[in-house]
């Protein structure tokens, strides 16, 4: 899977009180979180937006792009964004995915409910898969974990030589895998 590509697609997006169209191309030359919830107007999925808010400064610092995607419409994005005092303070662009495009692109389209799974996706600048997760649907997402994600992600494909192990964050010691390491840790 982490093998994958974005492929080719246009959406509408509502972001900053306007409707925009976004692609491949925007996502291209920057870091990128596609972050996957099941649909406006619900319950966790108001808290996770709100909290990739609070913290969209810090991604913004990495170089990263906030994607919110649901398969609800640019325009139920607005009517969410213009009465719900989580959402009105939303600037990252809220992407539609009505016909399940993006949504069904990364294996995240739940048939059973007609909606998309709690996934999130980092993209690199090269449009290649860098980190992909998905949670069940009654469990929120943590935006400061994801900011790790993204950093570590940064930092390996910098670095290829090296890994970053576990609750490992910018600064701290990281592995360069070698024969010699192999039953040591």
């Amino acid at each position: 899977m982490l093998r994958m590509e974005i492929e080719d697609f246009t959406a509408d997006a509502y972001s900053n009180g306007e409707f925009v169209k976004i692609s491949k191309k925007d996502l291209l030359g920057k870091w990128s979180v596609l972050f996957f919830y099941p649909g406006d107007f619900t319950f966790v999925c108001p808290t996770e937006l709100a909290d990739l808010q609070d913290n969209y400064e810090e991604f913004k610092k990495l170089g990263c792009e906030i994607y919110s995607v649901s398969m609800d419409s640019h325009f139920v994005h607005k009517a969410w964004h213009d009465s719900s005092d989580r959402i009105n303070h939303v600037t990252y662009p809220m992407i539609g995915d009505p016909n399940g495009q993006l949504t069904k692109m990364f294996s995240l389209y739940s048939p059973a409910d007609g909606m998309a799974e709690r996934g999130t996706i980092v993209i690199n600048p090269e449009g290649k898969v860098a980190s992909y997760e998905v949670v069940s649907d009654n469990i929120g997402r943590n935006a400061e974990e994801l900011i790790r994600k993204v950093a570590a992600s940064q930092f390996v494909y910098e670095h290829g030589d090296q890994v970053c192990p576990a609750k490992w964050k910018p600064g701290a010691e990281t592995l360069k895998p070698t024969f010699d390491l192999v039953g040591k840790l």
